[in-house]
């Protein structure tokens, strides 16, 4: 069943959206120097890591319901979902867990990132915090991440929510995530700057070869070492660049994987390129159960909509 907040988005509806809107992926990127040495940190050579989590618990917390566990996408961390976990646990009486996927935020570096490797993380997360069952959430990256547990363990996964990410496809534009993250790779600041000077270098650098949502966005990433003051990215840059072909694969790695029958629901942006209405009989195949929701979003569903977000999500985790 699909769902829209105003009426039933048809195919001439979302072509017409899909003409109107700007592209916030860049073209044509420019080369410049390699970024400020990384900041010295943790890495993970193999197996489950340990990621970092912000457990959010509302004074009417139920602790005899399942908890959430909320996986960003990329350049994303769990600093992003602070609000909408609190207003969430509040709204469901359910404990939320925010985490930072593995290559992202304070959580280790690794030399693996794939869905596999991040499912494996969940798990992990679940035996060293006692969760013996979730609701699993995640947006794009960290949505193919929550697809690939739920088929992989069903019998741990107690209701799935999916933003803006199909498990059968990727947009042909996809590929132009490398020119971001070399970009990203490219800047160049100098150590001796303070870091308002140098996070103002690095947004305008940025902004002459990427849209300036997308700008934003990454900007949060930006850290600079407090003795060495060598300016760094929190999220796993070169790593992240390397692993992008896998994603456009996905479907060939969960093919064999039996459809997952639990509830689930797509929450999309009719404006996004990450969804699209054809490939929702293909989607049903791996989540028979599913529904879909539609709002007058980019990809960033949960950000440029958070109140009907909320509303969507609420209900089905209260259902």
């Amino acid at each position: 069943m699909q769902q829209f907040y105003g009426k039933l988005p048809n195919r001439q509806l979302y072509n017409a959206v899909q003409k109107s809107m700007q592209l916030c992926l860049p073209h044509n990127l420019r080369h410049g120097t390699v970024i400020q040495q990384q900041q010295q940190r943790q890495f993970a050579q193999s197996g489950a890591i340990q990621m970092a989590f912000d457990k959010f618990e509302g004074s009417n917390v139920d602790t005899g319901l399942t908890p959430v566990i909320t996986m960003h996408g990329m350049f994303g961390s769990k600093q992003n979902w602070r609000g909408l976990s609190r207003a969430l646990t509040q709204k469901t009486k359910r404990s939320i867990y925010a985490v930072d996927a593995r290559n992202h935020g304070a959580s280790p570096h690794t030399t693996v990132h794939d869905t596999k490797h991040m499912s494996a993380d969940i798990l992990h997360l679940m035996k060293e915090n006692s969760i013996s069952k979730t609701c699993i959430m995640g947006h794009s990256m960290g949505g193919r991440t929550a697809m690939h547990f739920a088929l992989s363990y069903p019998e741990l996964t107690e209701r799935l929510i999916v933003l803006d990410i199909s498990p059968v496809s990727i947009p042909k534009d996809f590929s132009e995530m490398t020119d971001i993250f070399d970009a990203m790779l490219n800047i160049d600041v100098s150590p001796d700057l303070p870091l308002s000077e140098g996070r103002k270098q690095v947004k305008e650098q940025l902004s002459k070869r990427i849209h300036k949502e997308t700008v934003d966005f990454i900007m949060l990433n930006l850290r600079k070492h407090p003795e060495t003051g060598a300016f760094s990215w929190a999220c796993n840059v070169e790593l992240l660049r390397n692993s992008l072909t896998g994603f456009g694969h996905y479907e060939s790695v969960i093919k064999n994987l039996k459809p997952y029958k639990g509830p689930t629901t797509f929450i999309c942006g009719i404006r996004s390129k990450y969804m699209t209405p054809d490939e929702w009989p293909q989607v049903k195949q791996f989540f028979p159960n599913a529904t879909l929701h539609w709002l007058y979003t980019g990809h960033l569903v949960h950000v440029e909509a958070p109140e009907e977000f909320l509303g969507l999500v609420t209900n089905f985790l209260n259902e």
